[in-house]
């Protein structure tokens, strides 16, 4: 569809968006909202106004178009894409995926296992014909046609035969569902609309579970399908009705059970059924209990059929429990790994001969591994790596028989490696490791961790990476990244991309603020309800940190960070707009305190145990009202903005950049660094398909190239 925008003749004026005044009364506090109309996405002012906002952004940013198809070019150049993952066994088949040159989507494959012992993923070629290979999913196939597409869930049935699998066409993540014979490459006439996410099989590969959202877009209903029965007979299995809570539905590595999890922020429930008997009744593990948190693996331990139960039941940073199959409560619940205050764990997966559990100490994350003999555990060890600073985490290991443990494993230098940890000898098997086109060398790359001290006294770290020939005189240009909700933890991670901006001499630091999830449970107590406002000002404690010791300097630093730590770059817009010389905020959260206050749209009474409910409570209203980004825009002079959005989201809707920005606009004195730009066929994740997130990518970079003085910088070149 052509661009609307594109045959406008480029404005000279930024747009101003009309005023229409709301009035929102609570708790005695009157906020008149100008801009509130602007909710109504099918109002062709509204959509006038996004193309407007659009067309400003590309006028503003027309200048940086060649250094945005240099990035582009850069991040191309530098990626293998015609390429192959690492083979994971399932059954009598290895899966993995293709990439191709000059496709924005992949390719699902498989190919046959040579016998029952073959454990050994084959060592495949991209250009070399794979004997016996399948294509199961061509999305370059599905996605014709479509502005985006996005492919959700895929499961295989337990026999190997039948592939169920989502898709979503257009960017609000409400799935359907499709079943393809493997046998014969045609689809069954099963269709399942409106599904989130994917779908689960029965262990016979007759039934399919699958999830719904409610009007809130809260994922509430679990629904059993029979294939080959008409949709309309299918039948609700679970309803969740508090309106804090989601659900979703799984089946064990073991395939012997199927569960049902009912989450909200500080609770959960568990509900199993066995997997061979879909039509049963699903029975509750341990029945809910305000604040507890727990998870469930079903595992043999002893030649028992056991219940591996992580929970948080006094025990803030988790313990793992035991439990029987057959147990109703959590006075069951018997401690295998007991609570160790500062080192989090985080799951559990059963094995037939090991247990492995994923855990964080001291702000790195662990891979904790517990062999099983005849009697049980035999030891209990953590996997050893030799950097000081890196993200490791369990990845795909979909059967429970397999003798090795698949990792994921990368630093800020190091790029993706997958690993196969062998359990019996303690060794680490490197599959791949991400290709880096190019003349990349990591070792040109230098990577430290800081620590600055918050206003209370909290010391939060940083990750930091740079070329080492970077000075460390304060001219260097900087990108501060920061997220700091939910318990999410932002660990270093690798990016082809980045190398745009660390190879003109900036620096790329993560700011690894409370309210996330780094430093164990209470570092995200702290950072959420009447203390959100740590993570704001750990942030801002960062950015001076980083002055102070000469990494870089106010005129040369741009904050970025998305969704919740788009939130986070509006806060610190208006909390400290000198700091930076420049603001990306994506997706972000910035009108928090309107969402928050009604209960009808997407998630808001689900987001109450992470931000306090305002409607309810005087003290949480206030404090909301206190540091939410849209609210609090004033008239001083704001630090130029780019913020990103898409039409589409479902999870941060379009309007609160929207508004933001307008607010901003009509506010700061000088607006005209304020840019707004709106994907028109896009949701939370912003655009499909990879090259098109490369561009998507290029431009921000670009953008925030420019606010660091380093636009004209030829990449590699001495500082």
């Amino acid at each position: 569809m052509p661009d609307p925008a594109a045959s406008r003749p480029a404005p000279t004026a930024p747009p101003l968006a009309p005023v229409r005044p709301q009035e929102r009364s609570f708790h005695g506090d009157t906020l008149v909202d100008d801009y509130e109309w602007m909710r109504d996405k099918e109002d062709p002012e509204t959509l006038r106004y996004l193309e407007d906002e659009n067309a400003w952004t590309e006028a503003r940013t027309a200048h940086l178009a060649g250094l945005r198809d240099q990035v582009f070019e850069e991040i191309r150049s530098h990626t293998k894409e015609t390429d192959l993952s690492v083979p994971s066994r399932i059954g009598d088949y290895w899966y993995y995926g293709r990439s191709l040159e000059g496709k924005e989507y992949g390719l699902s494959c498989r190919c046959p296992v040579s016998g029952p012992d073959d454990w050994e993923p084959p060592a495949l070629e991209a250009e070399v014909a794979v004997p016996g290979e399948e294509v199961l999913l061509d999305s370059n196939e599905l996605a014709e046609g479509h502005d985006f597409f996005s492919l959700g869930g895929a499961s295989i049935s337990p026999d190997g035969t039948l592939l169920a699998y989502a898709v979503d066409v257009v960017g609000d993540e409400r799935y359907t569902v499709r079943v393809k014979d493997l046998r014969t490459g045609g689809l069954l006439p099963d269709e399942i609309t409106g599904v989130m996410g994917g779908a689960t099989w029965d262990r016979g590969g007759t039934t399919l579970f699958y999830a719904t959202v409610d009007a809130a877009w809260r994922p509430d209903k679990v629904w059993r399908h029979r294939l080959g029965s008409p949709v309309d007979d299918d039948v609700v299995v679970h309803h969740e009705d508090d309106e804090r809570f989601w659900t979703g539905i799984g089946r064990t590595r073991s395939d012997r059970f199927l569960m049902i999890v009912s989450g909200s922020k500080t609770t959960t429930e568990v509900r199993v059924l066995e997997a061979d008997d879909p039509e049963g009744a699903f029975r509750v593990v341990t029945p809910r209990r305000q604040g507890v948190e727990y998870g469930v693996e079903h595992a043999v331990l002893a030649g028992e059929d056991v219940f591996l139960v992580l929970h948080n039941d006094g025990a803030l940073d988790f313990e793992l429990a035991v439990a029987p199959v057959d147990a109703t409560d959590h006075t069951a619940w018997r401690p295998l790994l007991p609570h160790t205050p500062g080192t989090r764990l985080e799951d559990v997966d059963a094995f037939a001969g090991h247990l492995v559990v994923g855990q964080r100490s001291d702000g790195l994350t662990q891979v904790r591994v517990l062999p099983l003999g005849p009697e049980g555990v035999t030891d209990d060890f953590l996997v050893s790596f030799e950097d000081a600073v890196y993200t490791v985490g369990v990845g795909g290991n979909p059967e429970f028989h397999q003798p090795t443990v698949r990792l994921g494993y990368s630093t800020l230098v190091t790029p993706p490696s997958v690993y196969d940890f062998r359990v019996t000898d303690r060794s680490l098997h490197l599959r791949k490791q991400v290709p880096v086109l190019g003349d990349f060398d990591p070792t040109a790359y230098t990577q430290h961790r800081e620590w600055a001290v918050a206003e209370d006294g909290t010391r939060v770290p940083i990750s930091l990476v740079c070329r080492a020939d970077v000075p460390r005189d304060g001219t260097a240009g900087l990108l501060l990244y920061g997220y700091g909700s939910y318990e999410a933890s932002m660990d270093p991670w690798f990016s082809i991309a980045r190398l745009s901006l660390l190879d003109r001499g900036a620096v790329f630091a993560i700011a690894h603020v409370r309210g996330g999830g780094e430093m164990g449970r209470q570092w995200y107590e702290d950072g959420k309800l009447l203390a959100k406002r740590n993570t704001f000002t750990d942030f801002v404690a960062c950015a001076e940190h980083l002055c102070d010791t000469r990494w870089t300097a106010p005129d040369r630093m741009v904050a970025e960070g998305g969704s919740a730590g788009g939130l986070l770059m509006g806060a610190v817009a208006n909390l400290a707009p000198d700091r930076f010389a420049g603001v990306v905020a994506t997706v972000p959260f910035v009108d928090a305190l309107t969402t928050i206050l009604d209960p009808s749209l997407p998630l808001t009474v689900i987001e109450w145990e992470e931000w306090g409910n305002p409607v309810e409570d005087p003290e949480v209203y206030a404090y909301m009202r206190s540091y939410t980004p849209y609210e609090n825009v004033a008239a001083r002079a704001y630090p130029p903005i780019l913020a990103e959005t898409s039409l589409h989201d479902t999870r941060v809707f379009y309007v609160e950049a929207a508004k933001w920005v307008a607010r901003l606009r009509a506010t700061t004195p000088d607006h005209e660094g304020i840019l707004l730009k709106t994907e028109m066929s896009a949701g939370h994740g912003g655009v499909s398909g990879r090259y098109q997130s490369w561009r998507d990518r290029a431009f921000s970079y670009a953008w925030a190239l420019e606010r660091m003085g380093l636009a004209d910088r030829v990449p590699g070149a001495a500082s």
